[in-house]
């Protein structure tokens, strides 16, 4: 019996370094002020298409039920936030709201995702201002410092900019064309130069026209770096972009640059867009978001806009063991062990106390030696064991799992407070 293709089960650990990034996420979140919910995972076929049309078909899970209606499970939590924000009339604005969770994708597996895994999300619904842009930046910025990963570069763009620019290189206001130029401009970090050009220009995209783009789309640096090198003033909303720079450094938020090659490829992004990267990594993007008011407004709300972000999960927790500063998910575990079975009752009266104390244990349900049970012990921080000479003078050994060193314990102060004799590290 096999799964289905890109479909897999999660394993303890993974389960645990998901439920890691999952307290961190929700911690800040609530820190911030967004109000944690899920929406539903199951959708109507005609709520995901609603920006992107038919053609999402192709990129989702979708089917029509017993009732033959169309649906389709989520592909990501930014449609069905919204779908929910519009829909709430009397909702106080500006709404924040957090997520976590499972979403679905048609496409093809690859390291990092599978065409099921998790996302952690915020959006914020309301007035288009530029503090909530950086606020969902900030919280991005902090998140990744909280789960201590290093070299993180978060690169911001502004759509506006870049459809100006290739209106003005192409001549052109045709809403289908500058779609195709923004997909060949997001195309430049999975495929090489050459490519992209012999794409397009077989489509009849001009070849020195789009070498221009694309080299236009290679600018990245501070403002002072891109304005030194590049002529701003023909661009519109690079303004915006300055006044969002300065915003961002009056919060503390340093490790943001700009890249006009970041344009995002959903249709729904309308302005500010960013994407998160771990600089010395070949993952790709660990997070991504941006202003999607055209979103808001197809589901008939002319009158909110809308900016969030969306991490994916699985992918940075690969950044972490790339790092390695994946944390040790059982380190506050305590193993109680037994020297042989007329020491099994008492093995598990302690246990039953630890558990009462909150404090995570295990004990072998087997009654296997007292090697195999240690070998069990790996993944706790310590192991008490249970021996008929220590519990005859009131006592057990404490065994430290991490450089094995180890000593006698008093059972009556383990049984009076746990907590303190143990000392174990708070999670």
């Amino acid at each position: 019996m096999e799964l289905p293709r890109g479909m897999k089960d999660f394993e303890a650990i993974e389960n645990s370094n998901i439920e890691h990034v999952r307290s961190h996420f929700k911690k800040l979140s609530n820190l911030y002020g967004f109000s944690f919910m899920e929406p539903s995972v199951l959708e109507s076929l005609s709520t995901l298409e609603t920006k992107s049309g038919p053609a999402i078909r192709d990129e989702i899970y979708y089917f029509k039920d017993k009732g033959d209606r169309e649906v389709a499970l989520r592909f990501d939590f930014t449609m069905g936030l919204t779908r929910y924000a519009t829909a709430q009339k009397s909702m106080k604005l500006p709404a924040k709201i957090s997520a976590f969770g499972g979403v679905f994708r048609y496409d093809e597996p690859q390291k990092g995702r599978y065409r099921y895994f998790h996302q952690w999300d915020i959006e914020v619904y309301g007035k288009k201002t530029l503090e909530s842009e950086a606020e969902i930046i900030e919280l991005t910025s902090r998140l990744f410092d909280s789960l201590l990963l290093k070299d993180i570069v978060i690169d911001i763009n502004h759509r506006n900019l870049v459809e100006s620019y290739i209106n003005k290189i192409f001549e052109t206001t045709d809403s289908d064309k500058v779609a195709d130029i923004l997909r060949a401009i997001d195309k430049i970090a999975k495929k090489s130069k050459d490519e992209i050009l012999t794409e397009f220009t077989k489509k009849g995209y001009d070849t020195a026209k789009l070498e221009k783009i694309l080299e236009f789309s290679q600018v990245k640096g501070t403002i002072s770096e891109v304005e030194k090198n590049f002529d701003t003033e023909q661009l519109e909303s690079w303004d915006e972009l300055k006044q969002l720079f300065d915003s961002l450094e009056n919060r503390g938020v340093s490790n943001v640059r700009i890249n006009f090659g970041i344009v995002r490829g959903l249709d729904y992004y309308s302005g500010m867009v960013f994407e998160v990267f771990d600089k010395n990594s070949k993952l790709g993007a660990l997070a991504g978001g941006g202003r999607y008011d055209t979103l808001t407004k197809a589901f008939g709300r002319d009158d909110i806009g809308a900016t969030g972000v969306a991490g994916g999960v699985e992918r940075i927790i690969l950044t972490m063991q790339e790092q390695k500063i994946i944390p040790e998910v059982l380190q506050n575990r305590v193993a109680v062990v037994y020297i042989n079975d007329e020491m099994q009752k008492v093995a598990h009266s302690i246990t039953s106390l630890l558990r009462l104390n909150n404090i995570p244990s295990d004990i072998d349900l087997a009654g296997r030696n007292l090697k195999k049970q240690m070998d069990h012990a790996g993944n706790a921080r310590y192991a008490i064991i249970v021996g008929p000479q220590e519990l005859e003078n009131g006592n057990v050994v404490l065994h430290d799992m991490k450089d094995g060193k180890e000593g006698t314990i008093s059972l009556e102060k383990l049984t009076e407070d746990p907590n303190s004799v143990l000392n174990l590290e708070k999670p």
